[in-house]
């Protein structure tokens, strides 16, 4: 789904929170320094309509039947990594630009798998796809503002289903999916393929064994320069992604940089977020690239940025912890997700990745992490050298997924860790909009987040 929606949204406190009193998205302080307990907001969760999702493993299966819904630059790529992993079939494909879904089933073709069946009639077609009942799990590369859509209609026709982040765009979106995946039974995940870079995994087990002892901050973040490429017609479908810049003004991709950090910090296994305050640079990047590089007359002319060159926010934990999240695609820097975890032991901090712990370093002088390769992750271990892009995350996301899929197990990550994940998009605009004020990020797992339970610090299973 690869289209674009160039209407403009004007963007209120109604329309960014919807139900907030309902879904418990009200104003809160930080909870610097209280227990668990302490912390937990005074606003009830919506009642649950469903049983929790936590621990609910997938349905064993021999071969799992995959759908890819929207072909473009991202889904074109990671179709590749679904045929490169064993017991998998892709057997539908959904994406309004004909030559797109024809390249993609090539693909599949190509690497001996039956023709997929193709469905490229507009829109809305992967409504007709989803309702097949061959789909074991849908995979949704779509425009964000169609991300929600396809994930319910999924859980409704009884399909597992993985989104690109984010995963919805709405705090009363994100609780319906939650809502939905109880009822359905089916697991709706955020496909956050940065939570399995090797640098992430490695962390996250040194975070476990307490080599950083207790932990206290850690921080993540976005800051790509896609100037050149939200710009550039032939490589979006549509001036969708820069017409978010139009619309809101805060944390347009928090996933890349929250997930990874809740991951060490176990959030909803025993910790949760509970509030983010957010604060945003002025909107100009956007408009002086647009001026230099774009004739008159080009449509992004009647476009007005409102969208924070920078934004910088503050989410506090039950524990008292603070991850600091930044977003910048607007602005000349190098890359960086700045990936930092700290506590009473020592720091990680990534681009360049370094580390300093007490036990083996000294006179301030970061040491080398390359040193700290036994702790690597038995993904890593066990696919030194994974195809793919983004360093081999990408192969591990899929590869770990479906493994999960045909061998019966828990999945690493939820529903309840994609409505996390994704929270900061409406409550750091709202944060910003009201001028720093601090939001209250809803309890998606109501209450049990208090449980100890395995996430992404997996044992590798037993194959059979």
């Amino acid at each position: 789904m690869n289209d674009a929606r160039p209407e403009h949204h004007d963007v209120s406190r109604r329309s960014v929170l919807w139900t907030a009193g309902a879904a418990g998205a009200g104003l809160g302080l930080g909870m610097f320094g209280q227990s668990a307990e302490a912390a937990e907001p005074a606003e009830e969760s919506p009642r649950r309509q469903g049983s929790t999702m936590i621990g609910v493993p997938f349905q064993r299966r021999s071969t799992v039947r995959v759908a890819m819904v929207g072909l473009g630059n991202r889904g074109g790529a990671m179709i590749d990594l679904y045929l490169a992993v064993p017991g998998v079939k892709v057997v539908a494909l959904c994406d309004p630009v004909k030559a797109k879904a024809e390249r993609a089933a090539a693909k599949v073709t190509a690497a001996g798998q039956p023709s997929p069946a193709v469905y490229v009639h507009g829109d809305h077609d992967y409504e007709e796809l989803l309702k097949r009942g061959d789909i074991d799990f849908a995979h949704v590369a779509t425009p964000w503002d169609s991300h929600f859509e396809i994930a319910k209609s999924a859980l409704l026709n009884g399909v597992h289903v993985g989104v690109e982040c984010p995963v919805a765009l709405r705090l009363e979106e994100l609780w319906e999916l939650v809502d939905l995946s109880e009822r359905t039974r089916r697991h709706c995940m955020q496909l956050e393929n940065c939570c399995y870079g090797r640098n992430e995994l490695r962390v996250l087990r040194m975070a476990h064994a307490g080599k950083f002892g207790d932990l206290l901050h850690g921080a993540g973040a976005y800051n790509h320069d896609l100037r050149s490429m939200m710009f550039d017609p032939s490589y979006y479908e549509g001036p969708w992604r820069r017409l978010w810049h139009t619309r809101l003004r805060g944390d347009l991709y928090p996933n890349h940089g929250f997930g990874p950090v809740a991951n060490y910090m176990d959030l909803n296994r025993g910790d949760r977020a509970v509030s983010i305050v957010s604060v945003g640079s002025p909107s100009l990047g956007l408009a002086q690239y647009r001026a230099a590089h774009m004739p008159e007359g080009d449509p992004s002319w009647k476009e007005t940025y409102i969208g924070s060159d920078r934004t910088i926010s503050l989410v506090t934990t039950a524990k008292g912890r603070v991850i600091r999240l930044e977003h910048d695609v607007s602005t000349p820097h190098p890359y960086s997700r700045i990936n930092s975890l700290g506590g009473t032991k020592g720091l990680f901090e990534d681009y360049p990745e370094r580390i300093y712990l007490e036990a083996d370093h000294r006179d301030d002088a970061w040491g080398d992490f390359s040193k700290y390769a036994e702790w690597d992750h038995w993904l890593w271990k066990e696919h030194a050298n994974p195809p793919g892009a983004h360093g081999g995350m990408d192969y591990m996301l899929v590869f770990r997924l479906m493994q999960c899929m045909r061998l019966g197990l828990v999945p690493d990550f939820d529903v309840y860790d994609a409505a996390t994940w994704t929270s900061p998009v409406p409550l750091s605009h709202l944060s910003i909009k009201e001028r720093g004020l601090p939001q209250q990020i809803p309890d998606f797992t109501r209450g049990e987040w208090r449980r100890s339970r395995p996430g992404m610090d997996s044992e590798k299973p037993a194959e059979a």
